[in-house]
């Protein structure tokens, strides 16, 4: 089966082919099907924002869609930055920006404490709306460190590593994304 994700975000894509490929299903970032479209995240929360992207999507193809929002939540923020993740720092979106804010939002702060999560919206060719979430509970690290990252993943410390400093296959066995993927593969494979 054919599924279009409702992303421009180079990473998020590799991840999700990564992990559902395998499974045999042909995922199509939305780019490779020449959809220029960028929709508005404005909803409040991860399910909404997934939903929005989805939806969108599906309504302009007719074809099986899937969309991730995921963000960093922070215990002593509040669970700040949440939905508004990427857009931290503000416009444009820059990870390292976000980084360094956050940082220096826990300055002195002994509570490190913070939860990756992730939504994944996938709308049936049917129409229906499904939602697989993820989670990964962490702590946030000191500085920024690691090679292989993307977003918080510098900051973002699960045991004794950050995100970016494991292989694709460690971060994708306890990640938030590849806990919601795992999720809608079984769902998937149930049908």
């Amino acid at each position: 089966m054919d599924i279009i994700l409702a992303t421009n975000n180079k990473n998020k894509v590799l991840e999700l082919k990564r992990m559902l490929e395998p499974l045999g299903y042909t995922l199509y970032a939305q780019k490779e099907k020449g959809i220029q479209l960028e929709v508005e995240e404005n909803g409040t929360t991860f399910e909404e924002n997934a939903y929005l992207k989805a939806k969108a999507i599906f309504d302009l193809t007719g074809c099986a869609a899937l969309a991730d929002d995921s963000g960093l939540c922070v215990d002593a923020l509040d669970g700040a930055p949440g939905v508004y993740s990427a857009r931290y720092a503000g416009e444009p979106t820059d990870d390292h920006k976000n980084n360094m804010k956050l940082l220096e939002a826990l300055q002195g702060v002994e509570d490190r404490s913070a939860a990756f999560v992730s939504v994944i919206c996938y709308i049936d060719p049917e129409g229906e709306a499904h939602y697989f979430r993820g989670e990964c509970k962490g702590t946030i690290g000191l500085t920024e460190v690691g090679d292989l990252s993307f977003g918080y993943d510098p900051v973002f410390v699960v045991g004794d590593k950050a995100y970016s400093q494991m292989t694709a296959g460690e971060k994708d066995a306890i990640s938030h994304r590849g806990n919601a993927i795992r999720k809608l593969a079984e769902y998937l494979g149930a049908k």
